[in-house]
């Protein structure tokens, strides 16, 4: 199957006699896919412990009917469907899903190799520690039983938040719930995942905007885009299947696609229009677009009118960015702005797609605001073919954010105020005062006594600094001192050099994933560490919400194999370790002694997630959506006919109401002609009515079938009263109402649904029908501003584009101006940037160890542009450091290339298990080591984070770069 050198790396691949008999005749896609599957299971399906799976033999397969089982991709967001063929419990063979309305039966590499993920030999394969420096094999009842005791005792000394409990983007939102809930019942929120490091200043730029912090359309709504406009997103390699969509606009509608990015990416050579911006400048190259719109009277007046808030305040900011001043911050030529900003002024609907090119930085909630305040001025939100549409890297990384695995949230992005605790408190049917026990106390700003409850947690990006801060500038009453890194990858973060330092400072160190990944090898300790196996998802069933909002059901491929275990039945044995499982799952049946139902934890956030309308999406429904896929419009993602007729794919949310309500779900968000019962909605009213005396609720505009005509508040029960609606509720819904705040219920908090049902059913949107602000005066620049990077080699930008003022936010000291009033630019003088590979997928534990992918990309690389590398006297394929200005640096082959241009670098960010110079593969569990080892570019990456959330900067610091 696969050759490697005695060094462990991958050589080459040799055709196996039925992918050779293939090569010698005509196949179709369809069965060249089935006969690679069966090749592959034919090869793997080795006999495995515990007596789970046991060796396959194709006589016996070709005798007997193979199973075939659907489930959802666990690489990027887009949701492909993968149909797997099981025999006798074999995983043997896969296909695309072709009744798929999102994939349409295809895979890109990763998806394609995907089961190699769940079969793969380099998998975690039984509970192991450190002894002495050597790893030793332990039972899961001794594992659960030495962690617990260690934890319990850190909890006593230091309090529950000297525990980090980091989740996963790879949790479905069955077991990113239960993870969240399991923290609150821990006493913490020092919890978080990925979403920290990939979008988080997306959800929080835009939900600032306009109400939801989401994809607004959809992959497939792509098709009605008349201008598709990428910036610092890379789909060809990140989301390969969404191309599908971006180019069937492009050739169809002729679509001018224009692709922003300092890299000419594989995306980029599809464009019509390739812009090659300085990293770093976003603000100022939409601020560059919006000039030439304004200077021409190409906005839409209309819907700024009626639908928009503080537009007159984001002009005064652009009439700054001349065509000259746009040249000078981005490079971007004034004839260039000119003639993508006249494209898309004459192309609308136009849809504005971004990744984390535009959110990995110090202003990252500025840029995503930027980006959405553009669309804004065109008229070209919550129209089809319109939006801004997200595309999001791991395969649930939208619904574990919407689940509340965050340092910031609860499940629902209801936030850690009191009434927030409280709601979640009745879904739980938990006493509140004990809730309020779990958690430390600790000194406010004010000197008063505050519950740690209701204050934001350390995030994934700073928990370093959890660990190596001063304790005394630490906003909770000790340290980090024992780390669970559960489904994450270490080396997708910046500052790995002192990442080490810290995880070598912990008491304890827990791993709990398939694989070992970077954690079981960075560090040099010898003892104090655990590596949990986790199941994939393809072990295990639940729901997984793709980045258009859509949830699908997985279904189970197989038994967990080795001795793995999945997510949620870990959960469950350390909550009965730690005396609350009787709590946490009280309303939550068993499959078996330790193992919760899905189902059961479906129905009970669907109990409580009524602001984004995670209510109406039951199990039986969404199974019924995956059973009946083929009834679904492949544009609209309606159905026609059939059991689902009517209900949008994967019931998107807001899916209003209970399940009993049957709301179609909404495809594309703030559509304002198309009734709310139908999927439309207006603007959220979530940032009150009025500001400084003017009005913020929509002016002349409702959605059709709408009794209020005009901008209207949230809804509450004492609204319903003064309109003289509230007799259209039940009496159960009443009584409900009246045991949570009466007149003061809102939609939000009301568990019966009844205000939302009695809202919809009057036209009404439940959450209101306001205007977007343009500006957002809760934040550090309520006008997007452009900032230079921490580390700049524009010197000569500094003093009018200046960073901000240290300062303490998430519990931690935040550096800003103090690092960027230093001048590293002489010393590091070109520009490093970084992002993804087609064959890899996040810190790439999962695809560095499968064979299939591993074969494609060897090398971890950087690339340099020619004019650079001849400067530097480096040769293609040389080894080469990359060194940045705090230290850290990585030993990587060189590719001269003009993919960059002059003065930037770029390196992709999967690689691990080299450390600047060293080969870690010793390290690893035997038999664990991916067969692909790398230098991280993390290594040589820096400090910054976003303003507001605490989002890393990895698109825009500085290196300098020299022969190894």
């Amino acid at each position: 199957m696969l050759r490697k050198k005695t060094n462990g790396m991958a050589l080459h691949a040799h055709r196996t006699p039925l992918l050779s008999a293939v090569a010698d005749k005509s196949v179709d896609r369809r069965a060249f896919l089935r006969g690679s599957g069966l090749t592959i299971g034919g090869l793997a399906a080795l006999g495995m412990t515990g007596g789970t799976v046991t060796r396959a033999r194709a006589q016996d397969a070709v005798g007997r009917a193979v199973d075939t089982v659907k489930s959802v991709c666990t690489h990027c967001a887009v949701g492909c469907t993968v149909v797997a063929e099981v025999d006798n419990g074999v995983w043997i063979g896969q296909e695309p899903g072709f009744d798929s309305p999102i994939n349409l039966g295809a895979h890109c590499a990763k998806g394609a190799s995907v089961r190699e993920h769940a079969h793969g030999e380099r998998r975690l394969k039984y509970p192991m520690k450190k002894v002495n420096g050597e790893w030793q094999r332990i039972s899961w009842e001794d594992a659960i039983e030495e962690i617990g005791d260690k934890m319990l005792e850190i909890r006593e000394e230091s309090g529950p938040d000297s525990v980090y409990w980091l989740g996963s983007a790879k949790h479905s939102n069955e077991q990113a719930y239960l993870f969240r809930k399991f923290a609150a019942y821990w006493g913490t929120n020092n919890v978080d995942h990925q979403a920290r490091i990939c979008h988080s200043t997306t959800v929080a730029g835009v939900a600032n905007t306009w109400g939801y912090g989401a994809m607004t359309n959809s992959f497939n709504d792509i098709h009605n885009s008349r201008a598709i406009f990428i910036i610092g997103g890379n789909p060809a390699e990140a989301h390969p299947v969404s191309l599908l969509h971006v180019l069937k606009a492009k050739e169809e509608n002729n679509a001018p696609l224009i692709v922003c990015d300092p890299r000419f990416t594989r995306t980029a050579a599809h464009a019509d229009e390739y812009v090659r911006l300085r990293p770093g400048s976003d603000v100022a190259l939409i601020w560059g677009l919006l000039w030439h719109i304004f200077e021409n009277g190409w906005e839409d007046r209309q819907f700024i009118r009626t639908r928009v808030w503080g537009m007159d305040q984001i002009r005064d900011e652009v009439k700054k960015w001349t065509p000259d001043e746009v040249e000078r911050v981005t490079g971007v030529p004034g004839s260039q702005m000119e003639r993508v900003a006249r494209t898309l002024a004459n192309n609308r609907p136009g849809t504005v797609i971004w990744c984390m090119g535009g959110t990995q930085h110090t202003t990252g909630n500025n840029n995503t605001r930027a980006y959405c305040v553009l669309q804004l001025a065109l008229g070209n939100v919550g129209v089809s073919g319109g939006g801004t549409n997200i595309f999001r890297g791991h395969d649930n990384v939208q619904g574990a954010t919407d689940l509340g695995v965050l340092s910031h949230d609860l499940p629902g992005y209801y936030g850690l105020a009191e009434g927030s605790w409280a709601h979640w408190s009745r879904v739980w049917e938990e006493d509140l005062d004990w809730l309020k026990g779990r958690f430390q106390q600790a000194e406010g700003e004010d000197g008063k006594t505050v519950n740690l409850m209701n204050r934001t947690g350390i995030p994934v990006s700073r928990w370093i600094d959890g660990i190596l801060e001063d304790k005394e500038n630490i906003d909770q009453p000790d340290n980090v001192r024992a780390m669970v890194l559960w489904g994450h990858a270490p080396n997708s973060q910046t500052r790995m050099t002192e990442m080490k330092t810290a995880m070598e400072k912990l008491d304890m160190l827990v791993v709990v994933d398939p694989y070992p990944t970077v954690s079981a090898v960075l560090h040099d300790r010898t003892d104090g560490v655990y590596l949990l196996p986790a199941a994939t998802q393809f072990e295990t069933r639940g729901s997984v919400t793709a980045s258009n909002r859509s949830l699908q059901w997985r279904d189970r491929i197989f038994a967990p194999l080795f001795e793995a275990k999945t997510d949620h039945e870990i959960i469950a044995r350390f909550a009965r370790k730690f005396g609350f499982e009787d709590r946490l799952l009280r309303n939550i049946s068993m499959d078996s002694e330790h193992e919760p139902n899905i189902e059961d934890i479906t129905r009970e956030f669907n109990k409580g997630m009524w602001t984004i309308g995670y209510t109406g999406q039951s199990p039986e429904r969404l199974k019924l959506h995956m059973a009946n896929q083929h009834t679904f419009n492949r544009t609209t993602l309606r159905a026609s006919g059939g059991p689902c007729d009517g209900d949008h794919y994967g019931l998107p949310w807001p899916c209003w109401g209970t399940a009993e309500m049957n709301h179609p779900g909404t495809p594309n968000l703030y559509d304002i002609n198309t009734p709310v019962k139908d999927g439309g909605l207006p603007f959220r009213a979530r940032f009150g009515v009025e500001r400084n005396g003017e009005n913020l609720l929509a002016e002349g505009v409702s959605n059709p079938g709408a009794e209020l005509q005009d901008g209207y508040p949230e809804f509450t029960m004492q609204m319903l009263m003064d309109l003289g609606w509230d007799g259209d509720l039940t009496e159960e819904e009443r009584s409900v109402i009246d045991g949570i705040a009466g007149a003061s219920t809102n939609w939000k908090t009301d568990l019966s649904g009844g205000i939302q049902r009695v809202a919809i059913a009057h036209g009404c949107a439940p959450f209101g029908n306001a205007k977007a602000r343009a500006v957002v005066w809760t934040f550090p620049d309520p006008v997007p501003l452009h900032r230079e990077p921490l580390y700049t080699n524009r010197r000569d930008l500094v003093e009018d584009y200046p960073t901000y003022e240290d300062r303490k936010f998430y519990r931690l000291p935040t550096l800003y101006a103090s690092i960027q009033k230093q001048d590293f630019s002489e010393d590091y003088p070109i520009i490093l940037t970084s992002g993804r590979l087609v064959e890899y997928e996040g810190g790439g534990d999962e695809t560095r160890s499968n064979p299939w992918l591993a074969e494609l990309q060897q090398d971890m690389f950087v690339e340099i542009n020619t004019r650079d590398a001849n400067n530097l006297g480096v040769r293609d394929g040389a080894q080469v450091w990359v060194e940045g200005p705090e230290g850290g640096k990585v030993k990587v082959m060189a590719m001269v290339t003009e993919r960059v241009g002059p003065g930037v670098a770029f390196m992709p960010f999967h690689f691990g298990g080299q450390f600047q110079g060293e080969d870690q593969r010793s390290k690893y569990p035997e038999g664990a080591d991916p067969y692909v080892l790398g230098e991280s570019t993390n290594t040589a990456q820096t400090y910054g984070y976003d303003s507001v959330t605490q989002m890393q900067e990895t698109k825009a610091t500085l290196c300098k770069i020299s022969a190894a």
